[in-house]
This record gives C-alpha cells, structure tokens and sequence, in this order.
C-alpha cells in the first residue's frame, strides 16, 4: 500500500517537470514502476475493513466521551475521538451513496 502511494509522488513530480519545459517522457522514470503491486484483498474484505474501524472509531470515542462525563479524560480527547468518529461515519455515509447510485445506475441499463 505504501509503494502505492509513493508512487503518486511521481506523479506530481512528473507534472513539475512538464511544466518546467520541453522534456522526453521515456527519461522521466517513475520509482517501483517495474515492482508488482501488492495484493490488497477483495472488495468485500477492503469494505468490511473498513466498516470495522468505523465501529471501533465510533465506540471509542463513545468510551472517551463516557470518561470525560467520570473526570477522567479531558475536553481535547474527547473533542479528537468524536471528530475521528464523525470522519469515519461520514465516509461510510460517502460510500454507501456511491454504491446505491451505481445500483441504480446498473438497474436502469438496457438489457
């Protein structure tokens, strides 16, 4: 996952150096290019991933949020676990939306 994404770096790199002036693409070389990509699993397996750390996210910052009513966490922890929850649920929210659009989309096509 990491060589991924700094692959993306070369990418921005590549987009300066275009900029800058006339330059052959075959001597831009991106860095891991001849590398295999590695194996991130299923859609299935990445998505429920994913749904796992929401909960978890979410029932922290519910733990936290119970300490801070006990004294014993502080304003700034419960602040950062709730903010990290609402992040995490507005990204389930986001997905969700683009997966029932592309059913749909799927459903209205011509058969």
């Amino acid at each position: 996952m990491i060589d991924a994404i700094q692959s993306l770096g070369a990418f921005s790199t590549i987009r300066e150096t275009e900029g800058a002036g006339p330059t052959s693409s075959a001597s831009l070389v991106m860095p891991g290019a001849g590398a295999a990509a590695p194996q991130a699993g299923s859609f299935a397996e990445v998505l429920g991933n994913m749904t796992t750390d929401a909960i978890r996210s979410m029932k922290s910052a519910e733990g936290v949020s119970l300490q801070a009513i006990r004294g014993e966490a502080n304003t700034r922890e419960v602040v950062d676990a709730v903010m990290s929850a609402e992040q995490s649920l507005q990204t389930a929210i986001a997905i969700r939306d683009k997966v029932v659009t592309a059913y749909l989309e799927i459903a209205r096509m011509q058969i």
